[in-house]
């Protein structure tokens, strides 16, 4: 037997840390809130303290019906996201003090967001899935839009509600399918009840949650919002959408296509769909990256072509391929979070988030220069950084199951990637950057790029503990 509470100690401690922060920005002036990001940095410690234990020595349950499952891949997941929630917190305190409207909410609603992709991992119904998803994408809206007096920011909130609510609806019609088809919303139900007959409708229902959860992704073609929002958006918040939410849609798609899409009803048009959608994302992401001037932007079309890069995983079908996904997902929060916690200093000092201002970045700011260095290169797969590894276990499953095309058109894809990532370290290193100012890193923001960088250069060199 086990206690429901005990195993939902992380969801309920996180559920109860964002009220409390609510609650305190509510109540304290503006001028005593410093305090709020070391509380919510201590909170995320013990919490994340509590979920690393609960991997290694939790019990494995499925309770309320299968509602909820407690596994060592939801678990997994939840460290992934505490890990990145807790990054981004250190690495945003300067930033969101400089906030001319800083009202005391932003922690909470990150600890929100996060608890909303906590609950995307661990469902194990499709209703449930669908709540925590909400709970996810609705704080985004606020945090997206959270620099009010910005045009940038009002307009990329917009974007994000409108086409949000498009896939969210998209996504729950097709759940609506499955429900009439086999009458649950239940994972392993739902696979039993398919079958091995693919009808108009179960394939209607396979396009349009494929289509749902490809726009949390930013899969291509339900990928252009993300370029804008990434731009708009308060730096840290890039930062966390780009790493932790993609992150949770590709938990819920694990569990999704390998129960149920992966039954024989499903299984070629899903391995269709997947197919294409992962060879065209990782062409477009990389290929339109190449142009790009804005920083956040390039990271944008960069991680467009990282979840391209993680698809080839999924359509291994394999243990290798699930693992490749795994390790892949948690290196890359890594690397990106050193890439823009980077993009939200120079944010915060120079008020600007194009690469031509990183001229002469390696004289005005050495520390911050070699850690976007190491970040961009793993993010590329150069060896002998955590990027290499990932992509060798993904490209090196799909093989394995004979889909050979996808990993050459990955592998010729991650050549190209390294052209826009030199680039950037190019004006770096080799533009003058005369009369910009020195960018010095200090506290929270010094360590957050310290320890992504050892981490990326760790796991390169020695990934058996992770793999």
């Amino acid at each position: 037997m086990f206690n429901i509470a005990t195993v939902l100690t992380p969801e309920i401690a996180l559920a109860a840390l964002a009220l409390i922060l609510l609650a305190i920005g509510l109540l304290i002036p503006a001028g005593a809130r410093k305090g709020m990001m070391p509380l919510t940095v201590f909170s995320l410690l013990g919490v994340l303290s509590y979920t690393l234990y609960d991997f290694f020595y939790g019990q494995e349950a499925a309770f309320l019906d299968g509602l909820y499952m407690h596994d060592q891949f939801a678990v997994y997941f939840k460290v992934l996201f505490l890990a990145a929630a807790l990054l981004v917190v250190l690495s945003s305190g300067g930033y969101v003090q400089k906030l001319p409207k800083h009202r005391g909410e932003f922690y909470s609603l990150l600890l929100l967001a996060t608890l909303g992709m906590m609950l995307m991992a661990g469902a194990g119904e499709l209703i449930t899935m669908y709540v925590g998803l909400e709970l996810m994408t609705i704080s985004f809206y606020i945090l997206v839009a959270y620099l009010a007096d910005d045009a940038r920011s009002s307009e990329a909130g917009i974007k994000y509600l409108v086409l949000g609510a498009t896939s969210s609806a998209i996504l729950l019609y097709g759940i609506s399918l499955i429900y009439g088809l086999t009458g649950s919303t239940e994972l392993a139900q739902i696979a039993s009840s398919l079958g091995g007959n693919l009808t108009p409708a179960s394939l209607l229902a396979t396009v349009f949650i494929l289509a749902g959860l490809g726009f949390k992704i930013s899969l291509v073609p339900f990928h252009l919002w993300a370029p804008d929002i990434y731009e708009g958006a308060p730096t840290p918040v890039t930062a966390f959408l780009a790493i932790a939410s993609k992150a949770a849609a590709f938990a819920v798609l694990i569990r999704v296509y390998l129960l149920t899409m992966n039954s024989q009803a499903f299984s070629a048009t899903g391995q269709t769909l997947l197919f294409v959608m992962a060879a065209i994302t990782m062409i477009v992401g990389n290929l339109i990256a190449i142009p790009q001037t804005n920083l956040k932007r390039l990271l944008a079309f960069s991680s467009i072509a990282q979840a391209g890069y993680l698809m080839v995983g999924i359509i291994a079908e394999s243990t290798a391929g699930i693992k490749g996904v795994l390790f892949y997902a948690m290196i890359y929060v890594f690397a990106n979070m050193g890439a823009f916690a980077v993009a939200t200093l120079v944010a915060e000092k120079q008020g600007s988030s194009e690469i031509k201002d990183l001229a002469g970045f390696w004289r005005r700011s050495p520390l911050a220069t070699v850690v976007m260095t190491a970040s961009l290169l793993s993010l590329a797969g150069i060896p002998p950084l955590a990027g290499f590894v990932g992509k060798f276990y993904l490209f090196s499953a799909a093989m394995d199951q004979g889909y050979v095309a996808i990993a050459y058109i990955g592998f010729v894809m991650s050549m190209i990637s390294v052209y826009y990532y030199l680039s950037v370290i190019k004006v770096m290193f080799l533009a003058e950057g005369e009369g910009l100012p020195d960018v010095p890193v200090h506290g929270a923001m010094k360590f957050t790029m310290v320890f992504t960088m050892l981490i990326t250069i760790a796991i390169g060199l020695y990934p058996t503990p992770l793999a």
